[in-house]
């Protein structure tokens, strides 16, 4: 135990005469060591020390250069630092300074000797310091080196002697600039400290190194920074993998945004790009591409050469093969690296040369070509790849689900470092990652595909000519994330020269959309034939959305299969009457465009949508002058993210005010102008001409209920058919207006009415008040009637009936040769 007496004697001196034994012993002596006079004097000084050094007086030597220019055996003062042994077995360190002592003529009496405690770190934690795996080193404010332990020595690859002394920015001057040096400065300038990460490649060794570095201040006694400080480690396999999990966590999110197979192939080629690739190169079978199903693993190993399509290219500078357009066919010979890859299934590593060995700095691992990362067999040295510029490449099979869809190689040329085996698990997972959503994507392909083409063979292929309206259509389908809707469109040829124009919207997208919208596009076309009036053709067609779940609910199962809701807009216009008459089940109204370019929606409540049942829909009756222009449309055209439907309806109406060359045109620019790029509904887009028939085609006569008037109503047909020059259909005519005119007068009510229109066809209406229907049957042999019908379906291309709130029409028409 130290006594106050002890810590605070600043000194104690001891005389020895020219042979070291001690002749004093001063009271200090006995205060900070122990011993007494009585016990010391007498005795060689040495007996007092631990391992004294080889110039102190008493040992055999003397007058060396242990304390620098003079010695404790010289005729000079001189001081070193010694341990001293106590009396009770303890240990101090000391500063010993010692005094020469001299008599008359110059004869050395011998040496005053002064020790100093020195409350130092032991010597055994100087060794700790320089045998430390850290990197440690001591500047002055002017960043001379002043002290580096052997750690760092390895790291600079020089010597403490020779760095001693010399500038850090004069000895590295390649360093100059860079975020550690920097920092050092800012430090002694400062004197905040301060950490960081550099990325460091020390000399010998080919891959860069990750260093975690503290630096800090200095300072004395009175609190000036003397010097700067620094540590630093090797956190290598720490950072990279750090870096190497950002790389693969930023991947994640950037790969598969899309279900496009082509965009896909381009994310997985941009993801690694500059981080952990130069070059990425995507090849995927074309069957992919157009998302059928790959080639079983059997038939790619036995086929020989394997042929894919560049899907995706992505290089940080010009690619040294040259360029090679996406979509572009590879072949790879059997053998190949690719080939190899694609039959086996497993990844290829290739390095243009032998790795080194990664530097063992602190705690950082050799990351380069530890054989133990490796899995058998790779990498492969291939200098091959170096006449390319490449120092390695990874070629990794693309796998989803047992299937081999393609391959993807990354390759680095513009770094020293070789990849090694941690990068060869990354560049796996991305694989791993990208294929899966490349499958999503074909999958998605091919039942968009699917259903895009069973939408197409559902809508008209080619609009019917019509002499009552001119007709251009658009259509454009969902994007590719959407999915293929269920809008619709028909233009269909009623009874009297008139013509139905039709648009609808199934809910929802894919398969289950078309084919509900081919359903309903049918039962329209069916409902049609019926010349039913535009409100009972929608109750009608409610009535069949409202049994559609029944008919999809899986057996046994609660909840219908898809969704069935529809919306829909039925029109007619007559070219006789100009008159437009439509109804719509919740879908939007249409635009009217006059012929001086003016346009106006139609004012009318539209009904509920297809499928709620059990609520009337309303009917409108439009006055439509010749030259107007109708416009139907699905909300997919009018309505998105930027703007409403309200808003996008009155951009329509004022695209569709501006002149054209031609209707077909007109739909066009109206089309491309509305629909953003992304599009997230289908959109559809009826326009129709009006047209209005010449009332010089068109003769009609009120009949007396007697049937002497049949007579006269055949001569009315035949002098009326003489008018047009159409004599050549006289016969038929006449048979037909006697035998509808009968029918009319003995089943029907009046007024009686009968009607010739000259159109593409010769039609021929008798209308009554009568709600009663005239059926076709085949008479019996003895039967004296019931055969009318049957000749008029026979001599006709087609004949029907049609109710209205007064009566109904009975019509046939037939077909005219063209001029």
């Amino acid at each position: 135990m130290e006594t106050t007496g002890e810590r605070d004697a600043p000194t104690a001196v001891v005389v020895v005469d020219p042979d070291g034994v001690v002749t004093g012993w001063s009271e200090g002596g006995v205060l900070l060591l122990g011993w007494t006079a009585e016990e010391t004097v007498g005795r060689p000084v040495a007996d007092f020390l631990i391992d004294p050094p080889p110039a102190f007086p008493g040992n055999d030597s003397l007058g060396n250069d242990s304390l620098g220019n003079d010695s404790l055996g010289g005729g000079g003062p001189g001081s070193t630092s010694v341990t001293v042994r106590r009396r009770d077995g303890s240990t101090v360190d000391a500063v010993v300074t010692a005094h020469p002592l001299g008599g008359p003529g110059g004869r050395p009496l011998g040496r005053a000797l002064t020790f100093q405690r020195w409350d130092r770190r032991p010597v055994i934690a100087d060794r700790a310091f320089e045998q430390c795996p850290f990197a440690l080193g001591v500047y002055d404010p002017e960043l001379r080196f002043l002290w580096v332990n052997a750690a760092a020595c390895r790291v600079i690859a020089h010597t403490e002697e020779q760095i001693r002394g010399e500038k850090y920015r004069e000895l590295f001057p390649e360093l100059e600039g860079v975020p550690y040096t920097d920092k050092l400065s800012e430090v002694a300038g400062t004197g905040e400290p301060a950490r960081l990460i550099t990325i460091f490649k020390p000399l010998g060794s080919a891959y860069a190194n990750a260093w975690a570095t503290s630096i800090w201040p200095v300072r004395d006694a009175d609190g000036t920074v003397r010097a700067v400080a620094n540590w630093g480690f090797d956190m290598s396999a720490e950072y990279w993998a750090r870096q190497r999990l950002l790389i693969l966590n930023e991947a994640t999110r950037g790969i598969g945004r899309t279900l496009d197979v082509i965009s896909t192939a381009r994310e997985l080629a941009e993801a690694p790009v500059p981080g952990f690739a130069d070059l990425v190169t995507v090849d995927l079978f074309d069957e992919v591409l157009r998302g059928e199903e790959p080639p079983a693993s059997a038939a790619v190993a036995a086929g020989g050469t394997v042929t894919l399509v560049r899907a995706a290219r992505n290089s940080a500078k010009e690619d040294p093969d040259g360029p090679l357009a996406p979509a572009a066919p590879v072949g790879y010979a059997p053998g190949s690296v690719v080939a190899r890859c694609m039959t086996t299934g497993r990844s290829v590593v290739q390095l243009a040369a032998e790795p080194s060995q990664g530097g063992e700095w602190a705690f950082g691992p050799g990351l380069a070509a530890d054989p133990a990362h490796w899995p058998p067999g790779t990498p492969l040295i291939d200098q091959s790849i170096a006449a390319r510029g490449l120092t390695g490449r990874i070629t990794v099979p693309l796998l989803a689900r047992g299937a081999v869809l393609g391959a993807v190689a990354f390759a680095r040329r513009d770094r020293p470092e070789a990849f090694t085996a941690d990068d060869l698990i990354l560049a796996e997972e991305l694989a791993a990652k990208a294929a899966v959503a490349v499958d999503n994507a074909r999958r998605y392909t091919r039942e968009h595909t699917l259903a895009l083409t069973l939408q197409r063979s559902l809508l008209p292929q080619r609009l019917p000519a019509h002499g009552a309206v001119e007709v251009a259509s658009g259509y454009l389908p969902a994007g590719a994330g959407a999915g293929v809707g269920g809008d619709w469109f028909d233009v269909i040829a009623l009874s009297g020269a008139r013509v139905a124009l039709v648009v609808g919207d199934v809910v929802g997208h894919g398969v289950h959309a078309s084919a509900g919208m081919g359903r309903l596009r049918t039962a329209v076309c069916t409902l049609a034939d019926v010349d039913l009036p535009p409100d009972e053709l929608l109750t009608h067609l409610d009535d069949l959305v409202l049994h559609l779940p029944d008919d999809s609910r899986p057996e046994g199962g609660l909840e219908p299969s898809s969704e069935t809701g529809a919306t829909c807009l039925y029109a007619v216009y007559d070219p006789v009457s100009r008159r437009c008459t439509l109804a719509s089940a919740g879908h939007p109204l249409p635009l009217i465009v006059s012929p001086d370019g003016t346009g106006s929606p139609v004012e009318v409540q539209p009904g509920p949508p297809l499928g709620v049942g059990g609520l009337p829909f309303e009917v409108a009756e439009i006055d439509v002058p010749e030259g107007s222009l109708l416009a139907l449309y699905t909300d997919g055209l009018v309505e998105s993210r930027e703007r409403d439907a309200e808003q996008g309806a009155a951009d329509l109406l004022r695209l569709l005010g501006e002149p054209a060359a031609s209707l077909a045109e007109l739909c066009d620019t109206a089309m491309k102008a509305m629909l953003p790029n992304h599009r997230t509904d289908d959109a559809a887009l009826l326009l129709a001409r009006t047209r209005v028939l010449d009332p010089d085609h068109v003769a009609d006569w009120d009949i007396e209920p007697d049937f002497e008037q049949v007579a006269h109503a055949r001569r009315l047909a035949a002098d009326q058919l003489t008018v047009w020059g159409l004599e050549d259909t006289a016969f038929v005519t006449e048979l037909v207006v006697s035998e509808l005119v009968t029918n009319a007068i003995k089943y029907g009510q009046p007024p009686i009415r009968l009607r010739l229109i000259r159109d593409t066809a010769l039609i021929c209406e008798v209308s009554d008040s009568s709600d009663t229907s005239p059926h076709l049957r085949r008479a019996r042999t003895f039967d004296e009637g019931g055969r009318g019908l049957m000749l008029v379906a026979q001599l006709t291309q087609g004949w029907g009936t049609r109710h209205s709130t007064h009566g109904k029409t009975i019509w046939c028409a037939q077909a005219l040769s063209l001029p």
